[in-house]
């Protein structure tokens, strides 16, 4: 099979179809019946995934901590989602990144197609994902980079504008990846393992880390389409970003969709596939989360 070196047909920017202020999307937008977006039943308007207040993991108390290392437990068992708060990331690093990447996506077209990506790696700015011709595809463009392993970044292909950007996608990235180290050891421990399990399976200081940012323009005709398709990450840990504005993102469980209602200035994390394949001890084991 040849080199995946190009798209297979022109890529279209969802940003530009939404700023040219259609009023009806384009046919490849549209989702089959079945994909669509429906209505939350009222019933769960108030269910929300469990949060999770992290600063319990380094209580001197060990009660304190022995509880919240249990919450995470059942969270990851029950849901395979959850908020954490207290989590060490400054709330102006949470604030300044977000809105970076705003700027960015409001930068003029010519500044983000320097960045224009290609199937081969994905990095960089894009707004599709496959290679099927004709293909469904999802209302969103997006930005995506590598982070680790260091042979694999390349701050070439990191946006220089806002000029800030790569020095807080930085600051951030550290961050997340402190807590990511922190969140597999009391994972590895829940699961009775050695506390350097997960982290070791994963690669240890090799472990592997990247970035997606993804933008929703405003869509003429939202029943018919979505912004990113329902899925499972591959990954171990997903740390996700939300706006805290639009309370997009679903999680599915007990075969309903529940709407995920973002904590200021927390973080959602989300058990990825590959904890799923690698740990199943005692019975005990990790909901794989389900979202869109």
């Amino acid at each position: 099979m040849g080199c995946p070196c190009d798209w297979p047909e022109p890529v279209v920017r969802v940003q530009s179809l939404s700023e040219n202020g259609e009023s009806v999307i384009p046919d490849r937008y549209i989702k089959p019946p079945s994909d669509r977006p429906t209505l939350n039943n009222s019933s769960l308007s108030d269910i929300n995934i469990p949060l999770v207040d992290l600063s319990g993991l380094t209580d001197g108390d060990l009660t304190i901590r022995e509880a919240t290392m249990n919450q995470i437990s059942i969270a990851c068992r029950e849901w395979g989602f959850f908020q954490v708060i207290n989590h060490g990331l400054k709330a102006e690093l949470v604030d300044g990144v977000r809105e970076i990447w705003r700027e960015f996506f409001h930068e003029p077209m010519e500044v983000k197609q320097k960045y224009a990506n290609l199937p081969l790696t994905y990095e960089g700015y894009g707004s599709r994902l496959g290679l099927q011709k004709g293909a469904i595809l999802d209302w969103s463009d997006y930005y995506f980079l590598h982070y680790l392993p260091s042979s694999l970044k390349d701050h070439r292909k990191w946006p220089d504008r806002p000029s800030s950007l790569r020095e807080l996608v930085e600051e951030y990235s550290k961050e997340i990846l402190r807590l990511g180290n922190s969140l597999l050891e009391v994972f590895s421990i829940n699961l009775g393992l050695r506390h350097d399990y997960l982290q070791n399976r994963f690669g240890g200081e090799d472990i592997g880390a990247c970035l997606r940012v993804n933008f929703y323009p405003k869509c003429p005709q939202p029943d018919l389409t979505l912004g990113l398709s329902s899925h499972s990450d591959p990954g171990g840990i997903t740390f996700l970003l939300p706006d805290e504005n639009v309370s997009g993102l679903q999680v599915r469980r007990n075969e309903e969709w529940i709407t995920v209602k973002p904590v200021r200035h927390g973080i959602i994390v989300n058990i990825g596939d590959q904890i799923q394949v690698h740990i199943f001890v005692k019975n005990f084991f990790f909901l794989k989360g389900e979202h869109s």
